[in-house]
């Protein structure tokens, strides 16, 4: 019997996604809520399913009672279910009975691919309810809310929505476009003061592999952003968030098949600072001591001059990071280099690792000198 010949075929899908900016985003008379869903289906009202980050629920506690009435007000095109409360902070992605609550509450709903999960809160919140909405149902609708600084310009513009499990971040995670992101400039208000500085490292982390103005910005800015100005805070949040979604739509990878991923600059060593510190550390508090690291290897290693550095490590420091590893003995050290490791392995195939060559300018490497990065992380103590 003769073989029948393969058969293959190929397509290609479109994905959109926008990234709007308001302010009272559920005050009455602020359409733009409404205005989003309605896009997607004008003939009848449609079911929105909201979890609410704990901490936002507590800094606004007129939240729940202003999105019933909203919901209330413009019942024409939604068909309010129920708000769920979750616990925020990357503990969240940590336990899975949250998962279970979200899919628990989908199904309970009857909340289908037609219908909204709207996730209203901080980075971890975003990724555990985005990656609970895209596993029911094969996806579910999806809006995001991000409420921090570090959500509004990074974590919560891109594609990826994961939970924690076996003591590495995100292992379980799917890629999934949300239908949109809403900024609402109002929630940065209530941050503590780590929770306003913290995203301010992802912006830090774009510009110094893709934009040396941007940079000169920041460092040029610098304290006003620490003293929580507002104007600077929202241009550094629209520019790092359009940085990020060009480099998604741009890329070349937006789903990470390959092994280099310029996004995570500074992200092994931040991964595994997180695990280590039981998530005490905030995520953009490692990052910024990722990327001194990281920069501080490359210097030694002839990648940029001290000068280089210096700047960089000043702009931290000005913006209220604290750089130096949060420990100092051997075996710590040793823990925290097996996170090359298992950057390696989550990302697959070859060792990448993004440094710079400059302020501005990316550069893979393909593999760590062990005995100089341990020296950067003596450098580093002392800087």
């Amino acid at each position: 019997m003769e073989l029948m010949p393969t058969i293959a075929q190929s397509f290609k899908i479109n994905y959109e996604y926008k990234l709007y900016f308001t302010k009272q985003l559920f005050a009455i008379n602020n359409s733009l809520f409404k205005d989003v869903i309605h896009q997607y289906k004008n003939n009848e009202p449609i079911k929105v399913l909201f979890v609410i980050d704990s901490g936002v629920a507590e800094a606004h506690p007129n939240l729940s009672t202003a999105i019933k009435n909203y919901s209330e007000a413009h019942k024409e095109t939604l068909n309010y279910t129920e708000q769920i409360v979750i616990a925020g902070g990357e503990a969240c992605k940590n336990d899975a009975t949250n998962v279970t609550k979200i899919l628990e509450a989908i199904n309970t709903n009857a909340i289908c691919r037609h219908s909204f999960v709207v996730a209203i809160g901080g980075g971890a919140i975003v990724d555990m309810v985005g990656y609970a909405a895209t596993i029911a149902h094969r996806g579910v609708k999806l809006i995001r809310v991000p409420t921090t600084v570090l959500s509004q310009n990074d974590a919560a513009v891109g594609v990826k929505n994961s939970v924690n499990i076996f003591g590495k971040k995100n292992f379980l995670g799917t890629f999934s476009t949300p239908y949109a992101i809403i900024n609402d400039s109002d929630f940065l208000k209530t941050l503590e003061q780590r929770d306003w500085i913290s995203g301010i490292a992802e912006a830090i982390k774009v510009a110094l592999i893709k934009d040396a103005d941007f940079f000169s910005y920041i460092k040029e800015n610098a304290k006003s952003l620490r003293n929580r100005e507002e104007d600077p805070m929202q241009y550094l949040i629209y520019k790092c968030a359009e940085m990020h979604m060009q480099h998604i739509a741009q890329g070349g990878d937006p789903f990470e098949s390959g092994s280099s991923r310029p996004l995570d600059f500074g992200h092994w060593a931040a991964h595994k600072l997180e695990y280590m510190t039981n998530y005490s550390l905030r995520h953009g508090e490692a990052v910024a001591i990722g990327m001194a690291l990281d920069v501080t290897y490359a210097h030694l290693i002839g990648l940029i001059d001290k000068d280089t550095l210096s700047s960089i490590i000043e702009v931290l420091k000005a913006i209220g990071f604290t750089i130096a590893i949060p420990f100092k003995d051997d075996e710590k050290t040793e823990e925290l280099l097996r996170g090359i490791e298992e950057f390696r392995e989550h990302l697959g195939g070859e060792l990448t690792i993004t440094l710079i060559s400059e302020i501005g300018v990316k550069h893979d490497v393909h593999t760590i000198d062990y005995d100089k990065m341990r020296a950067a992380i003596t450098l580093l103590n002392t800087l």
